[in-house]
C-alpha cells in the first residue's frame, strides 16, 4: 500500500499555519506636513537606515554643547524625561509609536546638569579643521576642498594645527612640497589651535547642523 502524503500546511483539511508567539515590532514611521506613512528606518541606496546616522546636539542645562548623539539616544532621553526637546527637526518631522509621537529634535537639552571634567587640546581632525577655516582656503579664500601642511612634512612641517590648513586643490597642487618664501605666498589668517569646549564636539562630526550653530559660538547660517 503507497505511503500517504501529508497534506500541506494551509491546505484544504490540513493543520492551520502557526502564528508567531512574539510578533516582529512595527518600525516608527514619519510624517511631515500631508505625508504620512514614511517608514523612518527607509533603507537608503547603501542600505543603512537613513534616519539612523542622524546626530542630534546634546546642550547641558547651561545651554553649554556637551555632544552630538545618535537619533535613537536622543529620543530615549526625551521619552525618559531626561532632556528636552530645545529645536526639532526643520523639516518638521514626527516619529510615531503606537500610543505616541514625538518631534524628531535637531537640539536637546538635558533636564540634571552634568559636570564636565576639564578637557585638555582639541584632536586635529579635518572636521575640525575645515570648520576653523569655514571651508576657505588658506591661500587664496576659494572653496576649500583639501587639507595642507604650511611647511612640508617632507620638509620638517608638523601635523598640528599650527602647520595645517585648508585648501582648494588648485592651491594645494600648485604649492606641493615648496616654502610660501619660495612661491612668495602669504597666508591669509595665521593658523592657531581653536580652543573651547564646543571645538571637540565639531571636531568629530563632520556636517554641523544649522541649528547647531548659535550653541558652538558660531552665527546661523
Amino acid at each position: 500500500m503507497p505511503d500517504r502524503q501529508p497534506t500541506p500546511i494551509g491546505a484544504p483539511g490540513g493543520p492551520a499555519p502557526r502564528t508567531l508567539a512574539c510578533p516582529l515590532p512595527r518600525p516608527p514611521t514619519l510624517t511631515t506636513g500631508p505625508v504620512a506613512g514614511i517608514v523612518a528606518d527607509k533603507a537608503t541606496a547603501s542600505g543603512a537606515p537613513a534616519w539612523g546616522r542622524r546626530r542630534v546636539l546634546l546642550l547641558n542645562t547651561t545651554f553649554e554643547p556637551l555632544t552630538a548623539l545618535p537619533l535613537r539616544r536622543a529620543i530615549v532621553l526625551v521619552v525618559c524625561g531626561k532632556a528636552e526637546v530645545v529645536h526639532g527637526d526643520p523639516a518638521g518631522l514626527v516619529l510615531h509609536s503606537a500610543t505616541d509621537s514625538i518631534l524628531v529634535p535637531s537640539v536637546i537639552r538635558l533636564s540634571t546638569y552634568v559636570r564636565v571634567p576639564y578637557r585638555a587640546r582639541v584632536p586635529l581632525t579635518r572636521a575640525g579643521l575645515m570648520h576653523r577655516d569655514r571651508y576657505r582656503c588658506a591661500y587664496c579664500g576659494g572653496r576649500a576642498e583639501t587639507i595642507d601642511h604650511v611647511v612640508p612634512r617632507s620638509r620638517g612641517g608638523a601635523h598640528s594645527w599650527e602647520n595645517c590648513v585648508a585648501s582648494c586643490a588648485r592651491c594645494n597642487h600648485r604649492k606641493a612640497d615648496k616654502l610660501l618664501a619660495e612661491l612668495g605666498w602669504r597666508l591669509r589668517v595665521l593658523p592657531t589651535a581653536p580652543r573651547g569646549p564646543h571645538w571637540r564636539l565639531l571636531a568629530g562630526v563632520p556636517d554641523a547642523d544649522p541649528l547647531w550653530l548659535p550653541y558652538l559660538g558660531e552665527p546661523a547660517a
